[in-house]
């Protein structure tokens, strides 16, 4: 096995024992919401582990929503009762990192919603920004040049014109996943970046004109060939 992705899984199980001890610690202390956590620095004593994962371990809990940074005051307990916190951390240390397949998918309907938002929400600014990403992808193309991050910037574009915070977020926090397994899976060739080029324009047209049901139409398009792919690997 690669020594990176050893290094990655230890760092994942490292940060889920971290995880159920600051579990503990809320439950041993009767931490309340609103009540503060110990510093990173008094944690990373307290567990015998580096700083730097009490940091990804806690970014994770906020991430979920569980507990909440406040910048020069600390780390605090999410307003949430804590049977649902307890059953929260359950589910988060029994997740498994997403197969492409599933990752496809969840992107695939995410992005037939955001596209159709978009098209009714967008503004002039988000027209100017989605030109431009759409610009930078059909130029490295052109120069036979690999588009995989100017191809999801794209879309990143597309969901921040949904005017959809959490919708936005959520696609920024997957999008690091996605730029892994194309690279990894080689998933656009050639014939399909040429295609995508004109797919773009046709999906950027749709918002701009605010046709919400062309702008869907042309996403699934768009996603066709993707979705065969997953299948067939």
């Amino acid at each position: 096995m690669d020594l990176q992705v050893l290094a990655v899984s230890d760092n994942k199980k490292i940060q889920n024992s971290i995880i159920k001890k600051i579990k503990e610690l809320i439950n041993y202390k009767n931490l309340e919401p609103g009540d503060k956590l110990p510093s990173e620095r008094m944690l990373s004593d307290r567990f015998n582990v580096s700083r730097s994962n009490v940091r990804f371990a806690i970014q994770k809990l906020e991430f979920f929503g569980l507990l909440k940074s406040i910048p020069q005051s600390g780390t605090f307990v999410a307003n949430i009762g804590v049977i649902a916190m307890n059953g929260m951390i359950n589910d988060i240390l029994s997740l498994d990192q997403p197969d492409f397949k599933s990752l496809v998918e969840t992107r695939i309907l995410f992005e037939l919603k955001t596209v159709k938002l978009a098209a009714i929400r967008r503004t002039d600014e988000d027209l100017k920004h989605m030109k431009e990403t759409l610009d930078a992808y059909s130029e490295k193309i052109m120069n036979k040049e690999n588009a995989v991050q100017e191809d999801l910037l794209f879309h990143l574009a597309i969901a921040k014109a949904s005017g959809n915070s959490t919708m936005n977020t959520f696609m920024l926090a997957i999008t690091p996943e996605i730029i892994t397994n194309f690279e990894k899976y080689h998933v656009c060739d050639k014939n399909q970046a040429f295609l995508a080029i004109k797919e773009h324009a046709e999906i950027y047209e749709a918002i701009k004109n605010q046709d919400t049901m062309l702008a869907k139409k042309k996403m699934k398009i768009h996603f066709k060939m993707l979705y065969q792919y997953c299948y067939n690997i």
